[in-house]
């Protein structure tokens, strides 16, 4: 189990820009980020391989969200770009260090305290 922690949050005007950022206190395999706006269900927002990098994007955010990491600080980063006022929520990084099913949501099991997100139009 590795500890997570987010940071880069905060308040944005939409078509406006985000970074956020996740430490993990160790080692893991694919790592990614999560949403849950108040009254809707946790979304998956980008997740990241552990091996080539590979990626995966959800429909709502394709082309407007980057997600990368750095390995040698256990860091994963989401840029936000074109914010939107539905993109509103709360952001949670979550790390998957026990298989290599990196598109399995139920892979991730250590999560972050997450982060708020909140565009205004």
């Amino acid at each position: 189990q590795v500890q997570l922690g987010e940071s880069g949050g905060g308040l944005v005007q939409a078509g406006g820009s985000l970074r956020l950022s996740c430490a993990a206190s160790g080692r893991t395999l694919s790592m990614g980020w999560f949403r849950r706006a108040p009254g809707e269900a946790r979304e998956l927002v980008a997740v990241i391989s552990s091996v080539g990098g590979a990626t995966y994007y959800g429909d709502s955010v394709k082309g407007r969200f980057t997600i990368s990491r750095d390995n040698a600080k256990n860091t994963v980063y989401l840029q936000m770009d074109t914010l939107k006022p539905e993109d509103s929520a709360v952001y949670y990084c979550a790390a998957n260090s026990r298989n290599q099913f990196w598109l399995i949501e139920d892979s991730y099991t250590d999560w972050g305290q997450g982060t708020q997100v909140t565009v205004s139009s």
